[in-house]
């Protein structure tokens, strides 16, 4: 297959008169444009050329949530979101006891060969803060013991990202457990000071999780003013920043100020989506067993009390840091594309280069996904509205 006639967006630029080669589901050729033509070339007509968004923090979609543990549920989410341009992804667990954690590493073990865009999982929870919990079950919230660690290290394999308070007893050695066997340890939903966010980063933390939401800020310690953990994210440039722009977790004002800290490669977008993304105003839907709405194109727990997550694609976040945020696209994509991938070591992911996969989005001037390909299948259509692959 060669990709022709489309402007290609790299980490740095957005550049014209190339086409990309793909065979056997990688890029095996970036090249000056050659005219081809035939059975094997795709013509997309001067719209732009992406690679697949990755999306480090993602729950449900359509009504289904990662805690089902089905692949029915998996393939639901994955399609959904496969509309928004997202070609690797980590299904994302709520609080809940480890069993049902272990349940859905179960099933995901099951089914990943059969669907390629399950990169792993996210375990956001148990182990935070009930001060900071927002829509996570308090119920289930508990110290990270060895016990509980070690049984989740059993499955190593899977887990490529997990959110913990850095001030829990245990957390540490927790931390520096999972950084040891490749994890990406994210510090969230956590009311730790300055000094406790410090010592995670010692211990292996370069993450944090959804930024300036369920997390510790400056705060009066005594007599003295002392930093939480965002701003010592803001300081620490080996810190990466997730970041829901939805245009509602996060104004545009803190946006730009997060961007001015960070820069354009400290920061990875995520939706945070929950089983609320897609369903119509005033559905009901659970996240981990909690009772949520949707009302005005927002999640919310069922009183109203709380966000619940998105209700957002990764193409509406990148809109929102092109239109809202004034930021080049180009920057934009890297956000949704090459740091997540280098966030969590997907080294063939998220990126236009040379044998890298054939993930690709096809975006149009107006910011909407025309086509998405995974390992150089066609797995979304906007003209059919629905994935052409089956899974």
């Amino acid at each position: 297959m060669i990709l022709t006639n489309a402007r290609l967006i790299f980490p740095d630029a957005i550049r014209d008169g190339l086409e990309v080669g793909v065979e056997n589901g990688k890029i095996m050729a970036i090249r000056t444009r050659t005219g081809s033509s035939g059975n094997d070339a795709v013509d997309l007509t001067g719209n732009y050329l992406a690679p697949g968004f990755v999306d480090l923090h993602l729950h449900g979609a359509v009504g289904r949530d990662t805690m089902e543990a089905s692949a029915g549920a998996f393939r639901a989410i994955c399609d959904y979101h496969a509309g928004g341009g997202t070609t690797s992804l980590l299904l994302t667990t709520a609080t809940a006891p480890i069993k049902a954690i272990i349940d859905v590493l179960n099933a995901v073990r099951d089914c990943r060969s059969s669907i390629p865009q399950i990169a792993g999982v996210h375990v956001e929870g148990p182990f935070i803060s009930k001060a900071k919990r927002g829509a996570q079950r308090a119920e289930f919230i508990r110290d990270p013991t060895p016990q509980a660690v070690e049984k989740l290290l059993e499955h190593v394999d899977l887990i490529k990202r997990i959110t913990i308070a850095p001030e829990l007893p245990g957390a540490l050695d927790a931390i520096e457990q999972f950084s040891k066997y490749g994890v990406s340890v994210s510090g969230g939903h956590s009311d730790a000071w300055d000094e406790q966010a410090r010592a995670a980063f010692e211990r292996g933390m370069r993450s944090v999780t959804h930024t300036f939401n369920c997390m510790s800020s400056a705060r009066r310690d005594g007599i003295y003013r002392k930093a939480g953990l965002l701003e010592f994210a803001l300081s620490e440039p080996q810190i990466t920043c997730e970041l829901i722009a939805d245009g509602h977790h996060v104004s545009a004002t803190l946006i730009k100020m997060l961007y001015r800290a960070k820069g354009v490669r400290g920061i990875s977008l995520v939706t945070d989506a929950t089983a609320g993304a897609g369903l119509p105003n005033d559905s009901k839907f659970l996240l981990g067993g909690l009772d949520c709405i949707v009302r005005d194109g927002v999640c919310l727990v069922a009183d109203g009390s709380a966000l619940a997550g998105s209700a957002s694609r990764m193409i509406d976040l990148i809109g929102t840091m092109v239109h809202d945020v004034g930021l080049p696209l180009y920057e934009a994509v890297a956000m949704a594309t090459t740091n997540p991938a280098r966030a969590v070591a997907l080294h063939t992911k998220g990126e236009l280069k040379i044998g890298c996969d054939a993930d690709f989005v096809i975006i149009s001037p107006d910011l909407d996904v025309l086509q998405t390909f995974s390992d150089g299948e066609q797995i979304f259509n906007h003209s059919r509205r629905h994935a052409t692959r089956p899974f």
